[in-house]
């Protein structure tokens, strides 16, 4: 039988099944779906993916000889950490996910379970760690550092030397300009333009960023 290992997406949200999408058009073996929530499961079926159960079904689930992995397809950072360290327990992180439209440097690194989407372009000497959402159509230019569990929605651009921190979240649009970084857990706004440092935790918005200003 063959040695190649059947994979399981956890969460069957948007992200969820723009990364079956992703998968689909790579060839990759595709066992289902987990997820707590049912509410997707109509759309899973027409795609043709089965719903396997919730979460704590990853660790029952076998596929022959053949190992199971799993990669983590949920948009939200901090939930998609908390679900990424549940299903750790039970088992092993998928290799980077990247549909046959992005276009990837020699020189780039993916972290494993890193989702790489359609269209999105990372060119050279780039580091990307683990379970990172690199979203349709985004743009990381070169030595650019994207830490653990960040997100990056669709058409970031990350315009060379930037450092993105871990957990944290650029919305739709978002630019930061060249050698700025965004701090851990910092959220950027949808269509904002990072001209400085964005420090761990904030939240920026606006043409410049800035900082959001409590109401």
């Amino acid at each position: 039988m063959s040695s190649e290992p059947e994979l399981v997406v956890v969460g069957g949200g948007g992200h969820g099944r723009e990364t079956i999408e992703a998968l689909l058009a790579a060839g990759t073996a595709l066992l289902g779906v987990i997820d707590d929530d049912l509410q997707h499961v109509d759309r899973l079926e027409a795609l043709g993916v089965a719903h396997l159960g919730g979460i704590d079904q990853l660790g029952q689930l076998t596929a022959g000889d053949r190992p199971i992995r799993h990669v983590v397809a949920i948009g939200d950072p901090d939930v998609r950490r908390r679900v990424a360290e549940r299903c750790a327990a039970t088992g092993d992180p998928a290799p980077a996910v990247v549909h046959p439209t992005a276009s990837i440097g020699r020189t780039v690194l993916l972290g494993e379970g890193t989702i790489v989407s359609a269209a999105a372009v990372i060119t050279t000497n780039v580091r990307i760690g683990r379970h990172v959402q690199v979203n349709v159509g985004t743009v990381v230019s070169h030595d650019t550092v994207v830490d653990d569990f960040a997100t990056l929605s669709p058409g970031v651009r990350l315009n060379g030397d930037v450092h993105i921190g871990a957990g944290a979240f650029l919305g739709t649009g978002a630019v930061v300009v060249r050698g700025n970084r965004v701090g851990a857990g910092a959220r950027v706004g949808a269509g904002a333009v990072v001209v400085g440092d964005v420090a761990p935790g904030t939240t920026v918005v606006g043409v410049p960023a800035r900082p959001l200003e409590p109401r």
